[in-house]
This record gives structure tokens, sequence and C-alpha cells, in this order.
């Protein structure tokens, strides 16, 4: 059976947290695995991320099929901002509508922020970008895992670090979905062998930055 990852988007969303593990997750069906990821957005057409970059998404939220595997990105702090506190939430609402039947739920970057105001981390040992940490433990009865992880795994939730983890975290997930093997095919056909140039350590989170 093919299986279906959904990848909710909207306008200043992260362009790695998107398209890093669209690409990671789509080399799964090379590896014998059927797999279709979707984009979706509240209102089908484009989307724009927070550095500018325009995409288009073919399905809105009521269009979509049932989904395996719910991603979530994270975003620019006015994007985060605007879904959390809408007076029309649809997108967390599209979240919690969706999570029950999904296999795994995944957020990368501030995306669990947005899992944490639809109530769906409570009870879950969590991540996210470093500079949010304080944010998210601000949700009642989330634990968030101490350190800087690039992901977490508890149980029927997966969570990432900053941006650039996302793509740990899809290794990850088609590890969960397909198995060991598949995971080491997609890593070698996307060459993913991370030696950055360069090496530093992560500076102590301040406030919460939504706070601001």
């Amino acid at each position: 059976m093919t299986i279906v990852i959904g990848i909710p988007v909207y306008d200043g969303v992260d362009l790695l947290d998107v398209t890093g593990p669209y690409e990671m997750l789509n080399w799964m069906n090379q590896a014998g695995h059927p797999v279709t990821v979707l984009l979706l957005a509240e209102q089908a057409g484009e989307v724009t991320t927070r550095d500018g970059f325009t995409f288009k998404v073919g399905t809105c939220f009521d269009a979509a099929p049932a989904l395996d595997v719910i991603w979530v990105p994270g975003g620019a702090v006015e994007a985060l901002k605007r879904l959390m506190y809408a007076e029309c939430p649809t997108y967390l609402d599209f979240l919690r509508a969706r999570a029950p039947a999904a296999k795994y739920v995944c957020s990368v970057c501030e995306g669990a922020l947005l899992l944490g105001q639809a109530k769906l981390l409570a009870g879950y040992c969590v991540t996210t970008h470093w500079a949010f940490v304080k944010c998210l433990k601000q949700f009642p009865g989330v634990e968030v895992a101490e350190g800087t992880p690039r992901f977490v795994h508890d149980r029927d939730r997966l969570t990432g670090g900053g941006i650039s983890s996302g793509l740990d975290e899809a290794l990850k997930l088609i590890e969960l979905l397909a198995g060991t093997e598949a995971a080491i095919s997609v890593q070698q056909n996307t060459q993913y062998y991370p030696a950055p140039p360069v090496a530093s350590c992560l500076p102590a989170p301040g406030q919460c930055p939504l706070d601001d």
C-alpha cells in the first residue's frame, strides 16, 4: 500500500522544513516503498516562505485524503502567531482532526509549537529549535527533551530540532515506516553524510521569541 504523508504549509513557512523532508521522503519510492508526499494548505495555490520563495500547493485541507503521517513545518514568528492565535484556527483544527488517524504526527523546528497549541503533544517527550525551547515548555503536560537533540521519537510522535534537523528526522521517519535498509538506501541516494566546514556550539536560549 502507498504511504500518504501530508505537509500542511502556510505563508511564512521555513523553506528547508518543507523541501528537505519532501525530497528525502520521496526517495522512499526508489527504495521500493511507495509513498505520496502531499503539500497541503488551507487554500490551494501559491505559498510564500519566510525568505520569499514561492511555490504552488495543489491540495486544500478540505480535499486532503486520509493521511498516514502529518509533518508540521516551522516558520517565521509572525506566521506562527497568526496560526496559533487566529480567531478561526483552521490550521490547528486541521491538525486536531487528522492527528487521531495518523500513524505518526511529526514536526520540525517551530512546528512543535503548532502541535503544542493544538494540544497534540501533552504526555510526550519532544524537541524544537533551540531558540524556542522556552516556548515549548509553556504547554501543559509537554516534556521537553534535555539538550538539543536532532530529533526525538516518542511512540507516535516524532519531533525535530531546528531547520536542518528535518533531514535527520526524515531519515528516522523512513526507518520507522519502511525499515533500516530503506533509510540507508535514501541516505546513499541523497548522499547525506554531513561534514560541515565549521564547528560551533549552540547558545543558551533566551526568552520565548513569541513573547517579544
